[in-house]
C-alpha cells in the first residue's frame, strides 16, 4: 500500500512541477531549467524517505533535519514577500518569458534575506534537500541530495548571469557584498 502512495506521490509531484516548469524547460540554460531536476531530485528524496520521516523524533539527525526542514519553509515566503514589495514585479518585464511573476523585478532588492545572500529561495531548497536526506542515509540519497546541490549551483550561476544581464552593474556590485547561499561564507 505505502509502496503505491508512494508511486502516486512521485507520479502526482512530477505533473505539477512538469505544468509548472513548462516555460523554463522549453529554455535549456536557464535558471528553471536547472531548477526543474533540482526539484525532481528534491521530490525523489521525499518520496524515497517517506517511510522514515518519523522515525526516532528526538534524535540529532532529526531534530536537525526539522530545522532545516523549517527554514526551507520561512526563507522562501521571506523573500517572495520582499521581492513583491520591492522588487516592484513588472509584466513590462520581458527579457524572459519563462520568468514567474515575483520573479519579474524591476528593482533589484538587497534588504532582509537579500542583504546577505543573493539567492533566499535556492538557499531553501538546499535546506528541504538536505533536512530530507538527514531522514536517511542511503547511497540513493546521498546521490540525490549532492545532484539537488549541484543543480540548484547550477540554476544560482545561471540566475546570476539573467541579473547580470537585466541589472547589469548594479548587480555586480550587489555580487561583491553579498555570498550565494550563506552569509558570510559561501
Amino acid at each position: 500500500m505505502l509502496f503505491w502512495f508512494q508511486i502516486f506521490l512521485f507520479v502526482a509531484g512530477t505533473a505539477a512541477l512538469l505544468y509548472v516548469s513548462r516555460g523554463p524547460l522549453s529554455q535549456p540554460g536557464s535558471h528553471g531549467f536547472y531548477r526543474f531536476f533540482a526539484w525532481e531530485c528534491m521530490l525523489v528524496l521525499i518520496v524515497v524517505n517517506l517511510p522514515v520521516w518519523h522515525i526516532d523524533p528526538f534524535s540529532a539527525k532529526q531534530i536537525l533535519s526539522c530545522i532545516f526542514l523549517a527554514l526551507s519553509i520561512w526563507l522562501p515566503i521571506h523573500a517572495v514577500r520582499l521581492l513583491k514589495a520591492q522588487g516592484r514585479p513588472s509584466d513590462a518585464r520581458n527579457d524572459d518569458p519563462a520568468l514567474y511573476g515575483f520573479e519579474k523585478t524591476s528593482s533589484l532588492v538587497t534588504s532582509g534575506a537579500f542583504r546577505y545572500i543573493r539567492h533566499p529561495m535556492y538557499t531553501a531548497l538546499m535546506l528541504l534537500a538536505w533536512g530530507a536526506f538527514l531522514k536517511q542515509f542511503t547511497w540513493l540519497t546521498l546521490a540525490l541530495v549532492l545532484a539537488a546541490t549541484l543543480l540548484l549551483v547550477l540554476t544560482a550561476l545561471s540566475d546570476e548571469k539573467e541579473c547580470i544581464a537585466h541589472f547589469g552593474d548594479t548587480y555586480r556590485d550587489y555580487m561583491r557584498r553579498t555570498r550565494r547561499f550563506i552569509p558570510f561564507v559561501l
